[in-house]
């Protein structure tokens, strides 16, 4: 496929799957990633995040709004970070943690990214299943199939499609959800609920959206990925961090609004109850759907990649020879458990969400410092790309060092937990605030850097002052 071709024709089927993107088919602007990742945000998943500020955490509507931009301020400067990885490596994201994890090592986090894709898969499809239930009458459960047969087919076609599409979702949803913010910060109350503005409860809610930010770092790269290597690096991170933290901010603050004005209604329901607000439901219905396949296309892709990252280390078995059909299968399965856990959990829809994004913040915190540590302040972005496919090749096969320090990590977060089932000791001598993501990323950062820095000066580096990538520094990742 030529540079034009990709730039071309959108709705021609990706053939790369987790092997390196050769320069010849590198193409895309860094301005796209606003479109990308605001389309992502800006969907009523977030909506219903934002519900939670007011619902689970009893806070006011401004200290909601505080918590909101607040969280997603500082989440989004980890993701955005890993974002400009993607045209300088030009490898999908948990492909990279081979060189901090060890070739099989790197199964430890990518799991966890693999439940982590299929937890979010499942809360987008209970929204866009009671979407497609409202539009067409009929039940939620055949909803969430109808919603996610759509985003599997978006699934299938890979990274120009989504793109494209994010473009254009980007306007659509982002003008209904301004005419929704402006109809209910009109149906306010005059005198509103105080809220339970507690330390504790204003640092747990912050957690959730810095957690909100955080989940999207395993996607970020493999959707930067096709850029040139010479993408500007400030030009990728702010784009990204832009469509994402504004996004975000965006939808939540109209889910925090909507749960002061009707909170039972959008906890039960926030598609019905949203697109009823407005005349034209059916339009407003429409766009929320398309939304959901904007955000939820990723929750697809990004386990085919993660998945075959762990069970084929040449390469082999999703490189542009077989990405096509290997995306297509993996898409679809998980797909289908998907949709089985969505139409069991659609019950518990709010109550599962938030303890799902709390423990999913824990669990990649540690991961996403280690990355980050790697990538800046031990290797400085110099990575040998061909070694990456190489059982036997310099970032060996674990890096017990690295996979102790993650542990570690998750294991010093636990006294400084705040949730349903962990209440720390220190969280709980801090009237319930929940700090334990922010000692889990000091941790493991502190502790990567050390130990990598100054008792592994040798260990799994890249060599030379640049990128080792296939074509130009000896060896070619397997096709």
């Amino acid at each position: 496929m030529s540079t034009v071709a990709a730039h071309e024709e959108p709705l021609v089927l990706e053939r790369h799957g987790i092997d390196y993107i050769p320069p010849n088919e590198r193409h895309g602007k860094p301005y796209t990633l606003f479109t990308f990742w605001a389309a992502s945000n800006v969907q009523i998943l977030a909506v219903s995040v934002g519900v939670l500020a007011v619902v689970a955490f009893g806070l006011s509507l401004p200290w909601a709004i505080f918590s909101i931009i607040v969280g997603n301020a500082l989440g989004g400067l980890y993701m955005a970070l890993h974002s400009v990885q993607g045209p300088r490596l030009g490898l999908p994201q948990m492909m990279q943690s081979r060189a901090q994890f060890g070739m099989y090592g790197t199964a430890l986090p990518n799991i966890i990214v693999v439940l982590m894709y299929i937890g979010y898969f499942t809360s987008s499809a209970v929204l866009g299943g009671q979407a497609v239930a409202s539009l067409f009458h009929v039940t939620t459960a055949e909803g969430i199939i109808i919603v996610n047969a759509f985003v599997l087919l978006i699934a299938w076609f890979g990274y120009d499609l989504f793109h494209s599409y994010n473009k254009v979702v980007t306007f659509l949803s982002t003008g209904i959800f301004i005419a929704l913010l402006v109809k209910v910060i009109s149906l306010l109350p005059h005198h509103m609920p105080a809220g339970n503005n507690t330390a504790g409860n204003v640092l747990l809610a912050i957690s959730v959206y810095v957690a909100w930010q955080v989940t999207w770092a395993p996607y970020v790269s493999d959707y930067s990925r096709y850029m040139p290597e010479t993408t500007s690096s400030v030009k990728t991170f702010s784009y990204t961090y832009i469509g994402a933290v504004v996004g975000a901010s965006f939808a939540m603050i109209l889910g925090a609004v909507a749960a002061v004005v009707a909170s039972t209604a959008v906890s039960d329901n926030a598609p019905d109850y949203l697109s009823g607000l407005l005349s034209a439901k059916w339009l407003f219905l429409i766009i929320i759907i398309l939304g959901v396949g904007a955000g939820n296309f990723g929750n697809l892709y990004g386990p085919f990649l993660t998945f075959f990252a762990i069970i084929s280390p040449s390469g082999k078995l999703a490189s542009q020879t077989t990405g096509r059909m290997a995306r297509i299968i993996a898409t679809t399965v998980v797909a289908i458990i998907g949709t089985l856990i969505a139409i069991e959990a659609s019950s518990n829809f709010l109550h599962d969400l938030s303890n799902f994004l709390v423990f999913t913040l824990y669990l990649l915190v540690p991961w996403t410092a280690i990355n980050l540590t790697d990538y800046y302040l031990v290797r400085h972005g110099k990575y040998n790309i061909p070694e990456l496919f190489k059982v036997d090749g310099i970032y060996g096969k674990f890096n017990w060092f690295a996979l102790i320090v993650y542990v570690l990590a998750v294991g010093v977060q636990f006294p400084f937990m705040n949730n349903e089932w962990i209440v720390g000791p220190v969280a709980n001598a801090l009237g319930g605030a929940d700090i334990a993501w922010i000692v889990g990323f000091v941790f493991a950062a502190v502790v990567y850097y050390v130990g990598a820095r100054y008792f592994m000066p040798n260990a799994g580096r890249a060599g030379g002052d640049r990128v080792l990538v296939p074509g130009k520094s000896g060896g070619t990742p397997a096709a």
